[in-house]
């Protein structure tokens, strides 16, 4: 969908719409703003599951809180963006996202992991707001057939903010080391509440700015004339669709499954990655070493992204697409073979691989939707639960039959967007639909 170039205005006192590369500028730090504060969740997990004295289970309900807001509140969120519009829908994600973080401060305050969870589930929720207006605003600011390569770039900068955060949550959150149950127990009653207000607070500071820093990011949004793209919304849409009407457009309906499957098997590999390295028969490393090869995996996937911008803008995003996945096709097949050094660098790699995955299929999966955009990106965001289904899948696996072979369960997922490139991401006209 070309955007039209016009000149760069000054901020909110112009009447001249900023031009579409400067408002992929300014939307590009949202995506490095939602990855930072979701890599975040991997610092919180340890520290509180020390505070609390959480089995894994009760300290994983971080992730399933986090992703379960992208379940739940998707749909509100795109009923939401189509009523404000994709400008109004992104500063209100900035403002309940910050609404989020502040809620750490009264949850420390009170010492109870359930209001933890709670201010949790409100940040995410305003990120799931984030994302449904988001990924497809930077889709439609410029020619259809370079929309890819435009999400790519901008979900660069969002693995730049996966990658920083942990350093800063470490710095700031983790800066002390954690006491055991059994060194707390030892502790005077007095030192021992002292000691447990002490950590509960750590993440008061650094939550207060992030929230500070959200709402600044609002306000800069806001001051920003951007392109409103309103013939991509629900505002156009006169006949007033419904989500199944976005479904029965195949390639959305197979794009859903496809971001299902992708993230699946994205967080499947990521999580198991230290107890597969650790394997006697693979790496064979200790647990710490092996978070370096983590470090690794999501470092490919962000410089993948960065050259990917660049691929995709020469080369047809659909059969990309399908040959990154045969690319990891072929590595996990090296994996399910292989062992020692070939293992460990052949799951390393598969990082590089997905790098482009998630941009191209959401960018694919909406194309030529006009005012049913809204309704898709929903549904598309709503399948980043694939990221809570597809590893508990992928575990139950490893039980049964060791969790080397259990990596077969992404190679199917690969297989699928194989298809979704070469044939499930081709627009069609929907039954009883214009295209």
């Amino acid at each position: 969908m070309p955007i039209p170039s016009t000149p760069l205005s000054t901020p909110a006192t112009s009447s001249t719409v900023v031009t579409p590369r400067v408002a992929l500028a300014v939307a590009t730090t949202l995506f490095f703003m939602w990855g930072f504060l979701t890599s975040l969740n991997d610092v919180l997990i340890p520290h509180l599951k020390a505070v609390f004295e959480l089995n894994y289970t009760r300290a994983m309900l971080v992730q399933f809180t986090f992703f379960g807001a992208y379940f739940l509140m998707s749909l509100p969120a795109g009923r939401l963006v189509a009523h404000l519009g994709y400008k109004k829908g992104i500063i209100a994600g900035l403002l309940i996202a910050a609404v989020g973080a502040l809620g750490f401060w009264p949850s420390a305050a009170l010492r109870t992991y359930e209001a933890f969870l709670a201010s949790l589930f409100v940040l995410a929720t305003g990120i799931t707001v984030l994302q449904v207006a988001a990924n497809p605003y930077v889709a439609l600011l410029g020619p259809e057939q370079t929309a890819s390569s435009r999400l790519t770039l901008a979900q660069a900068l969002n693995s730049l903010g996966t990658t920083l955060a942990p350093l800063f949550g470490g710095f700031l959150i983790l800066s002390t080391t954690v006491m055991s149950g059994e060194q707390i127990q030892a502790l005077p009653v007095a030192e021992q509440v002292a000691y447990r207000a002490a950590e509960a607070q750590s993440v008061q500071g650094p939550y207060l700015g992030l929230a500070i820093a959200l709402a600044l990011l609002a306000v800069f949004v806001c001051l920003f004339r951007l392109p409103s793209l309103a013939e991509a919304t629900e505002k156009a849409d006169s006949a007033q669709h419904t989500l199944l009407d976005a479904l029965k457009h195949p390639h959305v309906l197979f794009g859903v499954l496809a971001i299902f499957f992708y993230v699946g098997a994205e967080v499947s590999i990521s999580s198991l990655m230290v107890n597969y390295l650790a394997l006697p028969e693979t790496g064979g490393m200790s647990e710490q070493r092996a978070t370096q090869y983590v470090s690794a995996y999501w470092g490919c996937a962000m410089v993948g992204r960065f050259a990917g911008s660049w691929l995709l803008a020469q080369y047809p995003p659909r059969r990309l697409l399908a040959g990154f996945a045969l690319a990891n096709v072929v590595l996990l097949g090296v994996i399910l073979a292989a062992s020692g050094e070939v293992a460990v660098y052949g799951i390393v790699a598969t990082g590089l691989f997905n790098s482009i995955m998630f941009p191209t299929i959401f960018s694919l999966a909406i194309e030529r939707l006009g005012p049913l955009t809204n309704k898709a990106s929903s549904l598309l965001i709503m399948a980043i639960v694939g990221g809570a289904v597809i590893p508990l899948l992928q575990g139950m696996l490893a039980d049964r039959i060791g969790l080397h072979l259990s990596f077969v369960l992404p190679v199917a997922c690969y297989l699928y967007i194989i298809f979704y490139g070469l044939v499930g991401s081709r627009p069609q006209a929907a039954s009883g639909q214009g295209g």
